[in-house]
């Protein structure tokens, strides 16, 4: 009797869980996110005065500081969503926050989420290296197969950072979430092991400083087609 179609053989063995240290890059630090990070955070989301950074996002925008400050002390209490704050060494305050989170270490898969940039800080060298510094750390020291990004379907600019930082899409599921009260579709992206080490040093070499001139402009775009000059 034939046997059924199988899935390959994986090393079963499951993965650490990501630890709230800091970990620092050329152009900006990633601290584990805390409350004395809430006043920072408060002014940071000042420049975002049509508050169009929080439209995908269950949460904000914060009606004052003392909410911002509630949140934050909630959300650096959570384990998954693991979330660091984003101090830009250019300025030297921080920005904004992102998270490992949906840390599945049976599974070898897990997921780099609720990004949180303020304008100071989106489409920047700083914003670019945080994200790197969080999918290194997941597949490199902790060794995870599988680095997930998901947004909801409308939310083009977060696809388009997926497909720039060389995650493949993998599909809509609809009506997957309720989100302020509004259906969510929601956009899979994912970067396998074996097609991370291209994803690494392709990002690693537009991070390097052999690619900014003294403008601080990158000489090479990181998008795909790696011609252009980035905007």
């Amino acid at each position: 009797m034939s046997q059924p179609p199988l899935g390959p053989i994986v090393d079963p063995t499951p993965r650490p869980l990501p630890a709230r240290t800091p970990h620092r890059g050329q152009a900006v630090t990633l601290e584990p996110l805390a409350v004395r990070h809430a006043a920072e955070l408060w002014d940071a989301a000042q420049a975002d005065r049509d508050s169009a950074g929080w439209a995908y996002l269950g949460y904000g925008p914060f009606a004052d500081a003392e909410a911002m400050r509630r949140h934050v002390a909630s959300f650096a209490a959570q384990h998954d969503p693991m979330a660091w704050a984003v101090r830009p060494h250019a300025s030297g305050l921080v920005s904004g926050w992102l998270t490992l989170m949906e840390i599945q270490p049976s599974n070898a898969a897990i997921e780099l989420g609720h990004i949180w940039f303020s304008p100071r800080l989106q489409r920047t060298r700083a914003a670019t290296e945080a994200m790197f510094l969080l999918m290194r750390h997941a597949m490199d020291d902790l060794g995870y197969r599988r680095l997930v990004w998901k947004c909801n379907a409308l939310n083009e600019p977060s696809r388009r950072a997926a497909a720039r930082l060389g995650f493949t899409f993998e599909g809509e599921l609809r009506a997957h979430m309720v989100v302020k009260g509004r259906r969510r579709d929601t956009a899979f992206y994912a970067i396998l092991e074996d097609e991370w080490p291209a994803r690494r040093e392709r990002i690693a070499e537009w991070l390097d400083d052999a690619n900014w001139d003294h403008g601080q402009r990158p000489r090479k775009s990181l998008s795909r087609a790696d011609a252009a000059p980035a905007p």
